[in-house]
């Protein structure tokens, strides 16, 4: 179904050029606010490349929807198991190591992969090769540095013998991540999203499969060296093998020029992401406990799996495909507006779930009472969770049309936030005063809002409002038996049901006309 406006012969170039704009002549974005939908003329050929643009991303959405099913349901699996075998000393340390190799990704890339897939017309050869080619010689220069930085004394005596050999793995596998790059790139360009999840799926299966079979066998944390390599390894292959691409070494300096007008932008955009959390937790695991700093990676990782699910998968989809529609501002408008609606309609009640119920988990598991001093980071940190999933589509809006500018004003402010705000409350609240924080900077969230009004004038509380009122309900029915879900197993999944049911309920009651109009829409 998804291809079959390719069969007619009159749209066939028209269709095998998606990575060019639909518009000839782009109109101005700044002149958005004032735009009559009827004025928007488009051809029909143009109306056709936009509905294809729209059904190739539902497939893609789609398509990563039940890849990250499947591999959130492989990663629980795993950080179960991994929850009984490991310690929070353990947690401390990979977490170290993670934050070490975070600040390092940041050199590995100048923005050129982004700035591939943002671009207007399609990339030349000469441009694949020459990002390729500097990747790579990133890449092994980061490999470089992870030598260096696992031979000090300092990261020695933090980390031990297994954080040195994580280290390594993390370090060897940039220059086999960069083989995946132009595939990826190729293939986001035409939306075809359906390959894409494949080698993620293999490289989860690999990673998850190794590491539980030899946290089991008894090798403990040095496990996730190997399973860093496998797992570098058969993505690299699939992806190569799943996309053939024009391989070459080249530096074209004009080639890399134009790219890296965007991609400058896009990587200080990064850099500050990364100053904001990497460095800062870079920081957090130097100076606090390992017990401690393991308490907070474990509560970061569980309360990430929501956002894994929902918003990451939507927005590896909506950045190439709104760089298509940055054109067209009304089908750019409905398109976020969608994003927005589905995305909060999914993660609101997983997110009220996860507070809810974490306390009665921890309680009746006996295994997991040794994380119970994290509960409420996990609390912290989920709720947070809530404002990022209507910041993120926003602020990846805002890059898709080339508004970097903005996204980087944005990310300066909530880098002095996070540096400025966290270590007062670690004084006042200890450890916890990490997620307390990261709450707290949460509600500055509405800001893309406003920046992306000034571009699309999306009508925001119309897309939300629904899912906000169906998820202070599903709150109200968890706290009200809150007591009752922590006598056993059965009540705890009594307790879901009872709670879930509540979502639905009162999102039928308030929405349901807005909630069929938006699934029968994606047809």
């Amino acid at each position: 179904m998804l291809f079959r406006l390719f069969q007619k012969a009159k749209y066939r170039d028209l269709v095998s050029k998606l990575g060019t704009p639909i518009f000839p002549q782009k109109p101005s974005l700044k002149s958005v606010g004032s735009f009559p939908e009827q004025e928007e003329k488009i051809t029909h050929a143009q109306e056709v490349a936009i509905q294809d643009i729209k059904k190739r991303s539902v497939n893609g959405a789609a398509s990563y929807f039940l890849r990250t099913v499947l591999l959130q349901v492989i990663g629980l699996v795993a950080t179960s198991l991994l929850g009984f075998y490991l310690s929070p000393e353990d947690y401390g340390i990979y977490g170290l190591v993670i934050q070490v190799v975070g600040l390092l990704t940041f050199f590995s890339d100048i923005g050129l992969a982004a700035a591939l897939i943002q671009k207007k017309t399609t990339p030349t050869k000469r441009e694949y090769r020459t990002a390729f080619t500097v990747q790579q010689l990133l890449s092994w220069l980061i490999f470089g540095i992870t030598i260096l930085v696992a031979t000090t004394a300092a990261f020695q005596m933090k980390a031990g013998n297994a954080g040195i050999w994580i280290l390594l793995a993390m370090g060897l596998s940039f220059p086999l991540a960069t083989l995946k790059t132009i595939p990826s790139v190729i293939l986001e360009r035409k939306l075809d999203f359906s390959k894409l999840v494949l080698p993620q799926i293999l490289e989860q299966i690999v990673f998850q499969g190794t590491l539980i079979f030899m946290v089991i066998r008894g090798y403990g944390l040095i496990s996730y060296a190997y399973a860093i390599i496998f797992r570098s390894v058969v993505g690299a292959i699939s992806m190569s093998v799943l996309q053939p691409w024009s391989f070459g070494i080249m530096i074209h300096v004009p080639a890399l020029k134009g790219l890296f007008g965007y991609g400058a932008k896009f990587q200080i955009n990064d850099f500050l992401a990364r100053i904001k959390d990497q460095l800062f937790y870079f920081f957090l695991a130097a100076f606090l406990p390992s017990k401690e700093f393991g308490y907070i990676t474990w509560a970061k990782q569980w309360s990430m799996y929501p956002y894994s699910l929902t918003v990451q998968n939507v927005m590896s989809v909506t950045f190439p495909a709104f760089s298509r529609l940055q054109g067209h501002k009304v089908a750019l408008r409905k398109a976020i507006e969608k994003s927005l609606f589905f995305i909060t309609t999914a993660i609101f009640p997983i997110l009220i779930g996860m507070v809810t119920f974490i306390i009665p988990a921890l309680t009746i598991i006996p295994e997991y009472q040794k994380w119970q001093p994290a509960a409420f980071s996990l609390i912290f940190f989920t709720l947070s969770i809530g404002w990022s999933a209507v910041s993120t589509p926003l602020t990846n809006t805002l890059n898709a049309v080339g508004q970097i500018n903005t996204t980087l004003k944005l990310m300066i402010f909530w880098t002095i936030l996070t540096w400025v705000l966290t270590p007062v409350l670690i004084v006042f609240y200890g450890y916890n005063g990490v997620a307390l924080a990261a709450l707290a900077i949460s509600f500055t969230s509405a800001l893309p809002v406003y920046y992306v009004r000034k571009i699309v004038p999306i009508n925001f509380i119309e897309s939300v409002w629904r899912q906000a009122v169906a998820a202070i309900v599903m709150a109200f029915v968890g706290f009200l038996g809150r007591d009752y879900w922590g006598l056993g197993f059965g009540h705890l999944l009594l307790g879901g049901v009872i709670t879930g049911s509540s979502y639905i309920l009162a999102l039928v009651l308030v929405g349901r006309d807005k909630l069929m109009v938006e699934l029968k829409s994606l047809r």
